[in-house]
């Protein structure tokens, strides 16, 4: 593992048929959102419990207090940071082709990233439990305490992952599948302590992919998979990246 060297990992990229971004609650952290696990996280103050399916479908109008207090009340409220957009200029300049994300946030698509796959889900889709209908969060009427699908009268659930359902499909194919193609895999704020999310970056490396990991403190990627390791907050390191990369940064 090399420390810190920007030059030698826009090197990588540059070379690279195909880079890939696989990010965590990190890459969030400075745009306001606390993680969910570690020092100030949100299950420090929050039963998880209160997160697991079983829980929604018993109490559907407690759990949508909560998920409106925590998520859409105060997501609405954070803009993407230099790292996102870090991301999505490298898109544009072509040495990013997609970025798989454990965040429900839907901050690189405001960022401007135009291929996410959402491992975890998204906040701002709603689907129905009853007919499996879609919709957009801000298509609701804010004022129901429990939304309801406007086509059969069934509850609406974020389309995220809760405790005790198991990642779409489609998603984790699509997801496994972008790790596997790419020749870089570029790490940012995830510590591999979420399973199957965690076993991205493993398989993308056995895939004969180089490791680029972004995070303020070592990892359980650091030691074994990662290549180089850029280590401090994810938008002081995406700076410098895009630097060595001859990218100016700046907005979408």
């Amino acid at each position: 593992m090399e420390r810190g060297s920007h030059t030698a990992a826009a090197q990588l990229i540059k070379k690279a048929g195909k880079v890939v971004a696989f990010t965590g609650a990190g890459i969030s952290v400075e745009s306001g959102i606390p993680p969910f696990r570690g020092e100030n996280g949100l299950w420090n103050t929050y039963n998880p419990d209160y997160f697991h399916i079983d829980y929604f479908y018993s109490n559907p109008e407690d759990s949508w207090r909560l998920i409106k207090k925590l998520f859409y009340e105060f997501y609405g409220k954070v803009s993407p940071n230099a790292a996102h957009l870090a991301l999505a200029r490298m898109e544009r300049h072509k040495l990013l082709q997609a970025v798989i994300t454990q965040n429900i946030d839907n901050l690189h698509q405001e960022a401007g990233s135009g291929i996410v796959v959402d491992f975890h889900g998204n906040l701002q889709h709603l689907v129905c439990t009853k007919c499996s209908r879609k919709s957009r969060f801000t298509d609701i009427d804010p004022a129901q305490a429990v939304p309801v699908c406007p086509s059969c009268g069934g509850i609406l659930k974020p389309d995220i992952i809760f405790f005790g359902e198991q990642i779409s499909p489609g998603v984790r194919r699509e997801a496994f599948r972008q790790a596997e193609e790419s020749d870089v895999l570029l790490v940012i704020g995830t510590t591999g302590e979420v399973m199957p999310a965690s076993m991205i970056v493993s398989f993308a490396k056995e895939s004969g992919a180089d490791i680029i990991e972004v995070n303020t403190t070592p990892s359980l990627y650091t030691h074994g998979l990662t290549g180089i390791f850029l280590q401090g907050k994810a938008t002081e390191q995406m700076t410098a990246l895009l630097e060595a990369l001859r990218i100016a940064p700046g907005k979408k």
